[in-house]
């Protein structure tokens, strides 16, 4: 039991504080690809510092809702993180949920964040709030078939078992399917975390915003979970990216956790770096056109089942 409450405290603690991490190696990274010196990669400690210290300025029209969603969004998206194997290929609330209950809980934050969006009646809030959700609804299903098809071999949703099964495959795991999935994922993930070229985090554009259109009515304390909330968000994706196709390593018993642990810091900054990479290489897309790249991505994904059953 003893064991069990400071494995998921451990969990927690590399959630909140490496989603920052993450984050400032990626910014870092671009900056140096795009030869700028750019802030230092713990930048995003100092931001979400500066915001939980700062008063809260909250519009006349807002209801309870624009104050309870900062809460209920961090809150799911906690939740989310202990549903996932991150640096062990143990999942801590394994017994509460599965790969669709993380998707659920994903879902459940954007809701909250795109209904509270319209709150205020900010036109600029509206705005983010629509093209989030019209984006969200093919999204998902291109998040969900991608992951399917790394999942259906072992007949189950349930990302402890998968994560264990994949570990052991060794390099055996890695065909045409893997492969296949390996792309369409990386696309889902690309989505997901707002990122160029389907949307542009650094910027305040008219033309440009999705995800930052829809913060713009927060300040204070709440701006700080929301903003730390989207980090969360971005680390867990990309922490199921790296355990579902880079699974090597991964292990949940004695010492040799703690390898695990460095191996899985290595594997998601890399990722980290190969998003930048991505970023500085493409100019951001035209909104129109995300469809089809998720279109892609299904395609991709259900390529990947159908190999399955050819090889």
């Amino acid at each position: 039991m003893l064991e069990t409450i400071i494995f998921v405290l451990l969990q927690l603690v590399l959630i909140l504080f490496t989603a920052p991490l993450l984050q400032g190696i990626i910014k870092k990274t671009k900056a140096l690809l795009q030869s700028r010196k750019g802030p230092m990669i713990f930048q995003p400690y100092y931001d979400l510092w500066k915001y939980m210290k700062k008063d809260l300025v909250i519009s006349h029209h807002a209801s309870w809702l624009t104050r309870a969603t900062p809460y209920i969004v961090f809150s799911a998206l906690i939740t989310a993180g202990l549903l996932i194997p991150t640096f062990s290929n143990r999942v801590p609330l394994q017994f509460a949920g599965d790969f669709i209950a993380f998707v659920y809980l994903i879902g459940l934050a954007r809701f909250f964040t795109a209904l509270t969006a319209l709150d205020a009646g900010s036109a600029f809030g509206g705005m983010g709030a629509s093209r989030e959700m019209a984006l969200s609804a093919i999204a998902e299903i291109a998040f969900l078939l991608a992951v399917f098809s790394v999942t259906i071999p072992f007949q189950t949703t349930n990302l402890e078992t998968v994560a264990s099964g994949l570990a052991s495959g060794g390099w055996e795991i890695i065909t045409p399917s893997h492969i296949l999935s390996l792309l369409a994922m990386i696309l889902v993930v690309i989505t997901e975390t707002g990122r160029i070229p389907v949307d542009n985090p650094d910027t305040h554009l008219e033309l440009t915003m999705i995800h930052e259109g829809m913060l713009l009515e927060y300040s204070g304390r709440q701006l700080g979970l929301m903003v730390w909330g989207s980090l969360i968000k971005q680390f867990l994706i990309i922490s199921l990216l790296a355990n579902l196709f880079f699974p090597w390593g991964m292990s949940g018993e004695g010492w040799s956790i703690f390898l695990s642990l460095i191996l899985f810091l290595i594997k998601i900054f890399f990722l980290g770096i190969l998003l930048a990479i991505i970023e500085t290489s493409y100019a951001k897309i035209r909104l129109f056109q995300v469809p089809k790249l998720l279109g892609t991505s299904m395609v991709m994904s259900l390529l990947a089942i159908l190999t399955q059953f050819i090889f």
